[in-house]
């Protein structure tokens, strides 16, 4: 499970999920832009963060194989987590209003779940960020949020069954329309149904 750190998703183990970077990088951003000791942390934990994805990229081009960035991401890991519990240990108030509080109640937060920072350079194929999900996503987020969702169990599950092959058909470069036809012969006239799966 590739998610960002909301609350909901902390009944999983930790080796089964990965915190979204996406996610956590504006996390970094928001310390970074803030006054103070703030800033100094969150531009140490940016720079660790921009050093990871160097070697995560350079992984991707295959100019470094999976060992390799796993050995030279190792010191990474141990400075970033370092930096987290500096934070939590220097602590603030409990009702603290401060950008300062805001800063340990996310690095708190982080520190909780470190073993999930890191799931994507222990098991190999695992992305780090959830982006491709949420692009699947966004076109049906968009259509909800213009047509004001449904109105009925039935148009519910029509509507999930469309958004559903539709997706599909357009992660694999299918055509949605062709996909179509096909299902509608092959349902008056009793043929075999095409299937959503690239290789059935």
């Amino acid at each position: 499970m590739v998610s960002d750190h909301f609350s909901a998703y902390n009944h999983l183990p930790l080796e089964q999920r990965q915190l979204c970077w996406a996610h956590l990088i504006r996390d970094l951003t928001a310390i970074a832009e803030r006054p103070g000791a703030s800033a100094e942390f969150g531009a140490q934990l940016l720079s660790l963060q921009q050093q990871l994805f160097g070697l995560w990229h350079r992984y991707k081009d295959c100019t470094i194989d999976w060992t390799a960035l796993q050995h030279r991401n190792r010191p990474i890991r141990l400075a970033f987590e370092a930096i987290l519990q500096k934070v939590v240990v220097l602590g603030a108030q409990r009702s603290e209003r401060t950008p300062w509080a805001s800063t340990v109640h996310t690095c708190r937060k982080l520190f909780k779940v470190t073993g999930a920072l890191w799931t994507f350079l222990d098991i190999e194929g695992i992305e780090p960020t959830n982006n491709a999900t949420e692009r699947a996503l966004r076109q049906s987020v968009i259509q909800r949020k213009i047509s004001h969702g449904v109105q009925s169990r039935q148009g519910a599950i029509c509507r999930s069954r469309l958004l559903t092959f539709t997706t599909s058909l357009r992660q694999q470069g299918r055509d949605v329309w062709q996909f179509l036809e096909q299902a509608w012969i092959a349902h008056h006239r009793g043929g075999v149904m095409p299937s959503l799966l690239p290789n059935p």
